[in-house]
């Protein structure tokens, strides 16, 4: 899950540590620290990534198991995100957020059918493609940023910066947050979360 209209606790962590981050960046008084956020696409081959997940599968005879036909997501490499993060530092920067300029998003079934045939396989006949439905908190679509944000480009080629959205203070609610976190109260973090103005969207 992304910062952005998170669905998930993993999606609204991410916006509540770009908050606090951005925060942090408007209350130095003159002495603010050099602080800046990234935001990743799907890193390609990192823990958790479909990508060896589906080469499993594939190297098992099948099925690959995708959970929905028309699911999207934006990719990139190990070395691109190290660089991002990278160049990203190098910028002047007040609590900006940084991007990669990752062009179209993927449909998932397309990396799929390519992932069978660079196997030397055929989809849907050698081994079989099966849809198993969006799991709880799973986004058919991502967004990697909101519609009323300014994108701009850097003095880096690709690397876009993210401004324009007011930053609500959240101090109160984290402190609430925290300590409900300590205490495993769990159904009292999400509750928290959703009362926090990080748009959280339990689908």
């Amino acid at each position: 899950d992304k910062a952005v209209k998170p669905t998930s606790v993993m999606g609204a962590t991410k916006r509540v540590a770009e908050l606090l981050v951005r925060s942090l960046a408007a209350t130095g008084n003159g002495r603010s620290p050099h602080i800046a956020c990234v935001r990743f696409g799907n890193v390609v081959g990192s823990r958790g990534s479909v990508v060896p997940i589906f080469l499993r599968q594939i190297a098992a005879g099948g099925p690959v198991t995708i959970t929905h036909e028309e699911m999207t997501r934006y990719f990139m490499t190990i070395p691109e995100a190290v660089q991002l993060v990278m160049q990203a530092s190098t910028l002047p920067s007040n609590g900006t957020i940084y991007t990669l300029d990752l062009g179209d998003p993927l449909r998932i079934t397309h990396l799929a059918h390519r992932l069978i045939e660079m196997s030397g396989l055929r989809p849907d006949k050698d081994i079989k493609i099966q849809f198993v439905g969006v799991r709880p908190g799973e986004k058919l679509h991502e967004q990697l940023w909101y519609e009323d944000c300014h994108v701009t480009p850097t003095s880096f080629p690709r690397v876009l910066a993210v401004e324009g959205q007011a930053v609500p203070s959240i101090h109160e609610e984290l402190n609430e947050l925290e300590q409900a976190a300590f205490a495993r109260q769990d159904e009292l973090v999400l509750q928290l979360l959703r009362e926090m103005p990080i748009d959280f969207r339990v689908e």
